[in-house]
């Protein structure tokens, strides 16, 4: 397929082989403001949460460092025991809060492009170093795009904190006069609350963003008329595919066709070479419907499965080849054959009243009314060959 043609536009929506061969080269949509925005609201929240508790056991393991016995202070081989066992500590004690971090930043990129993992797109490519190309990708739409958000980040984040720095200058200056422990937990608290209203306002940059990188990312897929004609011709078009299809078509339609075969009234044969299986509901149906036919091994089959789901055979070597050649599957027989089926279902519905009552079975009917044209088909119609 032609992916490096420029001749055409790209006016055509990407192809579901396209879109699957982009994914597993890890081509996805992505948004960095959006998983940007996840981390620094995961980061804001969690230190609401937990501040408190990482606050008072930050303060715990200072005061057990300075505070040491005597004896350890003199021991010079216990010192780094000590230093190891307080960075456990605060390892542990921080394990939340990275978890909680860890967690946001494999949400965002999983909720707008999936979370398919590619060694694609973890190769190098060289074409990235291309001084050219860098350029072109600097003075694109996506380029422009990206200078436009850190423009809007700056403004944004310099208005919402020189508001933020306004309204709490009052109680900042007010912390010189609290207690040491006091002014320190209410000063992480205004921190922590600083630090949510800053994250919450990037939420207005990725409301942006994400849209815009969902059509950017199907734009750069977007195909030309001669490729979607190609990749057709490549898949569907190649007569290996063609052929596996149209075999796959015809096993569904003859698993279907013998599951109907119990459901006839009546199975008209060649005797050998043909088989029709015929139906018909006075109420539901206007004239007898073929549910299933076949010639030769089909034919066999067909034969065998009445035989075995009680389905009486015919034998009326003119009807059947007539059967076989002017009808389709689930289709009403041509009003040519009427009367010739019609003389067959009576005799088929005879044999069955005078086998419940014991009685002597009708003589089958001969000489049936069957068109001379009929018989002379050479070949079944498209969809049963």
């Amino acid at each position: 397929m032609a992916e490096n043609d420029t001749s055409q536009e790209k006016s055509e929506q990407p192809t579901p082989k396209r879109l699957r061969e982009a994914r597993e080269k890890g081509q996805v949509a992505r948004s960095r403001e959006l998983n940007t925005t996840l981390v620094l609201l995961g980061g804001a929240g969690g230190l609401l949460v937990m501040g408190g508790g990482i606050f008072q056991g930050l303060q715990g393991i200072l005061r057990r460092s300075w505070t040491l016995e005597r004896e350890l202070l003199l021991d010079t081989g216990m010192l780094h025991v000590v230093l190891q066992t307080r960075i456990t500590e605060g390892l542990v004690m921080l394990l939340p809060l990275f978890l909680l971090l860890t967690v946001a930043a494999v949400l965002g990129p999983i909720s707008l492009g999936g979370g398919r993992f590619s060694g694609k797109a973890m190769a190098p490519k060289w074409s990235k170093l291309n001084p050219i190309s860098g350029l072109k990708r600097i003075f694109s739409l996506q380029g422009l795009m990206e200078f436009g958000k850190t423009l809007i980040k700056f403004v944004l984040i310099a208005s919402v904190g020189g508001t933020l720095l306004w309204q709490l200058s009052d109680a900042l200056m007010g912390l010189g006069h609290q207690p040491l422990e006091r002014g320190l937990m209410h000063a992480g608290y205004m921190i922590g609350w600083t630090f949510l209203t800053l994250a919450a306002a990037l939420i207005l940059v990725a409301l942006v963003d994400v849209p815009f990188q969902l059509w950017n990312h199907q734009k750069q897929l977007r195909m030309t008329k001669q490729q979607v004609k190609d990749e057709f011709k490549e898949t569907e078009g190649k007569p290996e595919v063609k052929s596996r299809i149209r075999q796959t078509q015809q096993e569904i339609a003859s698993r279907r066709m013998m599951a109907e075969v119990p459901k006839a009234d009546v199975v008209v044969t060649n005797p050998t070479h043909f088989a029709v299986a015929l139906r018909y509901d006075q109420e539901g149906m206007r004239a007898p419907r073929v549910v299933a036919k076949g010639a030769d091994l089909m034919a066999a089959q067909i034969r065998e499965r009445a035989r075995a789901a009680g389905v009486p055979l015919f034998s009326a070597p003119p009807l059947a080849r007539a059967l076989y050649y002017s009808t389709r599957v689930d289709q009403e027989i041509p009003a040519g054959l009427y009367v010739a089926v019609a003389h067959v279902l009576a005799y088929v519905y005879q044999l069955r009243t005078a086998g419940k009552a014991g009685a002597r079975p009708p003589e089958p009917p001969t000489d049936l009314p069957v068109p001379d044209e009929m018989q002379r088909g050479s070949r079944p119609p498209e969809d049963d060959r």
